[in-house]
Parts: C-alpha cells; sequence; structure tokens
C-alpha cells in the first residue's frame, strides 16, 4: 500500500508541495511579524553561493551536508547585512539589497568556472521542478521515496520542533525585543538560530519548488494568516492550510491550463492572500466597510436622541422634534431621516406620539450618557442597534 502511494506521481508533487509551504510558514510567521519578511529572498538568492562551494569542497549535490552548508551562506547573508546596517550610513533594506546579488553573482561565477558539467545550474535552484520530485528517489527499507519529500518532511518537523520548544521565547522576541533581553532570553540568538532554520528550509526546497518560489510560500501565508487572526497559534494553522489549499488546488489548476506546477501553487497563495485581504472576517475590506456603516449608523441614532433630547419638555419641542426638523438642523435629507427614525424606533429608542418623536427611557438615557460622559463613571457608551 505504501509503495503504490510513493508511486503515484500527482499525491507525492501535492504532498511535496504542502510540506514545502507548511515548513517555510512555521519559520515565515515570524519573519514577517517582526518586519524582515524579505531576509528570505536574500537567503533564497545567495545560497546558490553556499551550494556551489559545498559542491567544490565535498562534491556532494544534495543531503545533510549540502543544506547545512548552504544554511550557514544564509546566516552569511544576515551577518553581513547587519554589519552594514550597523555602520549607521546604510538602512536595512539597503544593505539587503547590496549584499545578496554578491553573494549570488559570486554563485553563479564560481558555477560557470568549476562546476559547468555538474547538475546544478541557476534555473533549478531559483525555478525547480516540482512535477519531477517523484522520479528522483532514494531507498528507505523496502520503499522507493520521493527525496523531496524526506527531506522537506526532515525540514518541517525540525522546524515544527523549533517553533514548539521555543515558542514563548519567539512570541516574546517578536513582539518586544527589550522585554526578551530583560528576561535573558537572548532574541538575538533566536533570531540567527531562525533564520538557520529558513537558510535550511530554502535548500531543502529548491529542488522541488526553487528558491524564487520558496519566497512566496514563505511570506504570502503567514500574510494571509495574519490578517485572518490575531492569535499567534492560529497564524501557523491558517498558514499551513493555506500552504496545503494552494498545493492542492496549485497543481490541478496547472495540470489543466498546462503551465508551471510550482508556478502555479505560488499565485494560488497570492490568490488566499487577496481573499483574505477582501472578504477576511475582521480585517477584510468588506467587514471593515460593513463595520464603518454600522458605527455611521450608530453615530446617526446618537446624533437623533441628543437633538431630541436637548429640545424635550421645551417650548419649541412639537416643532423640533419632528422629522422635517431634522432636515432643517441636521441636514438630512427626507429619505435618511426616515430611515435614522424607523431604526431608533426599531431599538426602542425613540416613540412617535402623531408627527412628535418621543424620547423612550432608554432613548433618554443614552443622550444623557453623552452629554454627561463622566456622570456613570465612564466616558465611552456602547450601544447595540440591529
Amino acid at each position: 500500500m505504501l509503495a503504490s502511494l510513493f508511486d503515484n506521481a500527482p499525491l507525492m508533487i501535492m504532498l511535496v508541495g504542502s510540506l514545502v509551504g507548511i515548513a517555510s510558514s512555521l519559520v515565515g510567521t515570524f519573519l514577517v511579524l517582526r518586519g524582515v519578511s524579505m531576509l528570505s529572498d536574500a537567503i533564497g538568492h545567495s545560497i546558490v553561493f553556499g551550494i556551489v562551494v559545498v559542491w567544490l569542497l565535498t562534491h556532494q549535490q544534495s543531503g545533510p551536508v549540502q543544506i547545512v552548508g548552504a544554511a550557514l551562506t544564509g546566516l552569511l547573508t544576515v551577518f553581513l547585512t547587519e554589519l552594514l546596517v550597523s555602520t549607521r550610513r546604510v538602512k536595512k533594506d539597503a544593505a539587503i539589497g547590496l549584499v545578496f546579488p554578491v553573494l549570488f553573482s559570486a554563485g553563479v561565477l564560481l558555477l560557470n568556472l568549476y562546476a559547468r558539467d555538474v547538475h546544478i545550474d541557476t534555473h533549478t535552484v531559483l525555478l525547480g521542478e516540482i512535477g519531477f520530485v517523484w522520479l528522483d528517489t532514494l531507498t528507505i527499507g523496502d520503499y522507493r521515496v520521493p527525496q523531496a519529500l524526506v527531506w522537506m518532511g526532515a525540514m518541517t518537523l525540525i522546524n515544527g520542533a523549533f517553533v514548539t520548544l521555543f515558542y514563548k521565547e519567539l512570541k516574546i522576541a517578536s513582539f518586544d525585543e527589550a522585554l526578551a533581553k530583560a528576561l535573558g532570553l537572548a532574541p538575538g540568538v533566536l533570531f540567527y538560530l531562525l533564520l538557520l532554520l529558513t537558510s535550511g528550509t530554502a535548500v531543502a526546497a529548491f529542488d522541488a519548488v526553487g528558491a524564487v518560489l520558496f519566497v512566496a510560500f514563505v511570506i504570502v501565508p503567514p500574510s494571509t494568516a495574519y490578517l485572518l487572526t490575531d492569535r499567534l497559534w492560529m497564524m501557523f494553522i491558517y498558514g499551513a492550510l493555506v500552504s496545503i489549499a494552494s498545493s492542492v488546488s496549485g497543481y490541478f489548476l496547472a495540470v489543466a491550463w498546462n503551465v508551471s506546477i510550482g508556478g502555479m501553487m505560488a499565485v494560488m497563495t497570492g490568490v488566499f492572500l487577496l481573499l483574505a485581504f477582501l472578504v477576511g472576517p475582521r480585517y477584510g475590506m468588506v467587514a471593515q466597510a460593513l463595520r464603518r456603516r454600522g458605527q455611521r449608523r450608530v453615530n446617526e441614532i446618537r446624533t437623533l436622541a441628543v437633538h431630541l433630547y436637548n429640545h424635550e419638555d421645551g417650548p419649541e419641542q412639537w416643532v423640533e422634534n419632528v422629522t422635517q426638523a431634522l432636515r432643517e438642523h441636521l441636514l438630512w435629507d427626507g429619505a435618511k431621516a426616515n430611515r435614522v427614525v424607523e431604526r431608533s424606533c426599531a431599538a426602542g429608542l425613540i416613540e412617535r406620539r402623531g408627527e412628535t418623536l418621543m424620547l423612550t427611557a432608554a432613548g433618554r438615557e443614552m443622550a444623557r450618557e453623552i452629554l454627561e460622559p463622566t456622570r456613570n463613571g465612564t466616558g465611552s457608551l456602547t450601544t447595540t442597534v440591529s
């Protein structure tokens, strides 16, 4: 049964894509929260230098040595970036833009000078080809397992273990680095460990989706999750779900349209980000528009309550507290005045007595709290209007 699963090419492609996304989003969540997500782009390019150097030293094109060696290159990228920033003459974004092209260019030059006949090329590193992951296998027991599945499974477990073990420390360091230092949590060390794992994930992923598409998985699923929740642990869940959904939908769309599978997976992460941006339950544009409309309605009802209260029991009450007066004094057109009055009546805040609008006890209390916010020791009022 396991052998048939490992021989199922579509399943292996989607599974590898999902693992790349999950492993990437685990570390990418903290990069997004710290506002340094584009370091993944720098790492994704500069690992070419590490891959070539490791091959020159060991003649190994894959495996744990290649992952560790290239991961150290990612740390070198960050170290050089921080070194430039420490001079106070270069900003961080400019430093990133200076460092990774140098390392990437050095890797390309070494590749062309010393590894012309070796199956390591910039196209493979940058773009990968997830459609062929099921062909490159290794033997584990009695089964031939895709190498990409093994390495990405390992990186997913390692990243998951790291996040689980240091969850509290990473959370504090991401949201309040000064507090983390005061508590002796060594946020700098945690950050470099996080980037080491990011680099290792990039190397493990380049055969499958390539370094460029890896960046999409690092940044987009956590960013999508950030739009959907304020809870850190939920960000991991949403990030994993977006990664899986992007991999599955990306595969089937790529097959249907005969386009790049890895590219379509990355595109689908963008589609889910767009959906979260538009219709997210809390921060989506639609939800925000509905909240603004609801707040406008509440403010209109509050305005009406104050207007009626100011003229209540006065000699002008029978003239001012009518719908026609709202059009003149509050500058509301007839349709808006009628809508606000109907909503206020439905909320039990006013009642009609012929043409006159009268406040109920609840409406009168609302107006008093607006006009005298310190009367009950509070300056705020919560009103529910249906």
